[in-house]
């Protein structure tokens, strides 16, 4: 079913917006009313990334009068095969400062507030305040369920979408007018068992189909046209070129949009880390981590033959041939949940599980201490630190 516009239309166009926004105005679902609450509206994007590059561009296009960016990393060479809002030139940069450069070209008139900050608990409802609607383009399980919660406490519809290899979801998310993202996934997944696209990859141009979709949901939900995503989860295949719409009911007993939620203002938001199965950070670096130089110094032992030490690579063999730690051994993170892993790793020797980035093998390291293993590690920081401290000259992804 069609909504109300979600924003007031702003103060009519001039000579220069009728020229720019002239085919918008053509439309006469969007008109020049439709197009003055565009240029109204307040759009938070969470994620300046694979998601929020076109979301961003063709909300930019399409006349938003205020985009807010969010997102604390900077601009890495791997990013450049997906995430079209930041160039070449851009890497090493801020991403929101690349991206508000790259809407500035897209249409000068749109205004950007750049947030360089990770979201967490203490600050969400702070960033978040004051916009008309978010779109969700985060990459991993804890800022997504942070970002609906926060969405449902300041009562604005998040649009959400995910992407993985050749596959991707997009839906509308608002707390009283239909189920939000905890409806649909109430529970994470266990630490590392789901692959982020850093891990398993992406195919570029889904981010351009989802990113898209997400936008044109945004405008829908702005001038209040059309039937929004609200209760309707859209399945994309891209290898099938196929589109599938699953329905999605609110929960009664959700935490957060259910009749007796126990996510409000009054509680606050939870530590989404924790709900989502991760160790706070100070636990990260207890006596189960290596540091790079540390395992540089255990592998160079091990030549001398003054150490047994095993070194293990929990990723996926794609992922081991971009970069790989000389002198590990393979065995798959999903084998330690089936338990082959412990018919693979000696239990009379030291072991350093390690994966990309620390994540994975932090859960692998806790099944196979479960198992018994009296004396296993894993690498600080994963590959991605092995390259930035020990080894610059091999490639990162």
């Amino acid at each position: 079913m069609s909504l109300p516009p979600l924003v007031d239309p702003g103060p009519p166009l001039d000579r220069e917006q009728v020229a720019r926004y002239a085919r918008h105005l053509l439309i006469p679902d969007v008109g020049e009313l439709g197009q003055r609450r565009l240029t109204g509206a307040r759009i938070a994007v969470v994620g300046a990334g694979g998601l929020g590059s076109p979301a961003l561009l063709y909300l930019a296009a399409a006349g938003v009068g205020t985009i807010g960016v969010i997102d604390p990393d900077v601009v890495e060479a791997s990013n450049l095969q997906r995430q079209v809002v930041h160039g070449a030139s851009d890497v090493g940069r801020r991403k929101v400062d690349s991206a508000a450069d790259a809407i500035a070209e897209v249409n000068p008139l749109v205004r950007v507030v750049r947030h360089p900050v990770r979201l967490d608990s203490s600050n969400a409802l702070d960033v978040l305040a004051g916009y008309d609607l978010v779109v969700d383009g985060t990459d991993n399980f804890a800022t997504r369920y942070l970002v609906n919660d926060a969405c449902v406490l300041l009562g604005v519809p998040c649009v959400w979408g995910s992407i993985y290899r050749f596959d991707g979801q997009v839906s509308v998310f608002w707390g009283g007018h239909g189920p939000c993202y905890r409806c649909l996934f109430p529970d994470p997944p266990p630490p590392g068992s789901v692959p982020s696209c850093a891990e398993g990859g992406v195919l570029g141009l889904l981010c351009a189909a989802i990113g898209a979709a997400q936008g044109t949901e945004v405008v829908k939900l702005v001038v209040g046209m059309g039937e929004p995503l609200l209760g309707r989860l859209l399945v994309h295949d891209a290898l099938r070129a196929s589109w599938r719409e699953l329905r999605v009911r609110p929960d009664p007993q959700c935490p957060v949009c259910g009749e007796h939620p126990t996510i409000t203002r009054d509680t606050g938001l939870i530590d989404y880390e924790q709900f989502c199965g991760l160790p706070p950070v100070p636990e990260r670096r207890d006596g189960a981590l290596v540091a790079p130089a540390e395992l540089a110094e255990l592998l160079a032992a091990r030549e001398r033959g003054e150490s047994d030490l095993v070194l293990v690579d929990v990723r996926e063999p794609g992922e081991r041939a971009i970069v790989s730690i000389p002198g590990a051994v393979a065995v798959p993170r999903a084998a330690f949940d089936t338990g082959e892993a412990f018919e693979q790793i000696p239990f009379d020797r030291p072991v350093v599980l390690h994966c990309r980035s620390g994540v994975r093998s932090a859960a692998a390291l806790d099944l196979l201490r479960a198992a018994g293993h009296p004396d296993a590690r894993h690498l600080d920081g994963g590959v991605l630190a092995w390259v930035e401290q020990v080894d610059p000259s091999l490639p990162t992804y």
